[in-house]
């Protein structure tokens, strides 16, 4: 094996969307392969990581994903500075069976882009996904409208002819590692030139303090 693909790189992931769509369920599934039925909300931000093997530029590069997943509640939105920045990619999350969450998918994206800051707005690697398709008798947001979504605001594959939409079920671990694994590739595909060794970050050296938030009890999600 080349030494390249022993080189960690540090993508860190935020997942967002409305309460409840499942985005703490859909980390835990792809992180832990667990899928919990009881649903408590999560308070400010929590994160898990997850390293993968990733094909950039025809060699395989080991990445660890830094993957954060965010309250959906507005009022956690104040903190959503001290997550985003530095995000290299970002998931947003809408549930197939509530309208309301598929129509808030652009005020999560907008916020994310003001928050974050992204040198580069346009091609921002997004990815999105339609969670709870296990739950088919109670769908109401159909495949076409979330296709159009990513179309309008050029959420696409790399060379612009696939949308980067997945439908997801975090119970059955549906397509769940097939949207993680893109989300991972396209990042890498963002970074600057082949050398990624400013994005190298050694085991013992991750340390996050200054992503935490200042309220007593918002760092953590149960």
């Amino acid at each position: 094996m080349a030494s390249s693909t022993r080189k960690k790189v540090l993508l860190k992931v935020i997942i967002l969307g409305d309460s409840s769509v499942g985005k703490t369920s859909l980390m835990n599934m792809y992180v832990n392969r667990k899928f919990n039925n009881q649903y408590k909300a999560t308070i400010g931000a929590d994160f898990l990581t997850k390293e993968v093997m990733v094909t950039h530029n025809g060699d395989q590069r080991l990445v660890t994903m830094q993957i954060w997943d965010t309250a959906g509640q507005e009022r956690f939105q104040s903190l959503g500075v001290a997550f985003y920045r530095g995000a290299d990619a970002c998931i947003l999350v809408f549930d197939l069976t509530s309208k309301k969450s598929f129509d808030n998918l652009n005020t999560w994206r907008e916020e994310f882009l003001v928050q974050s800051g992204p040198a580069e707005q346009d091609g921002f690697p997004f990815v999105v996904l339609g969670n709870k398709c296990d739950l088919k008798d109670s769908r109401v947001v159909n495949n076409k409208a979330a296709v159009e979504y990513c179309k309008q605001w050029k959420i696409m594959s790399k060379d612009g002819e696939t949308p980067m939409y997945f439908e997801t079920s975090a119970k059955d671990s549906k397509d769940v590692t097939k949207a993680f694994t893109t989300v991972a590739t396209l990042a890498l595909e963002k970074q600057p030139g082949d050398d990624l060794s400013s994005n190298y970050v050694p085991d013992a050296n991750l340390d996050l303090n200054d992503t935490k938030p200042s309220q007593g009890g918002g760092g953590c999600a149960c």
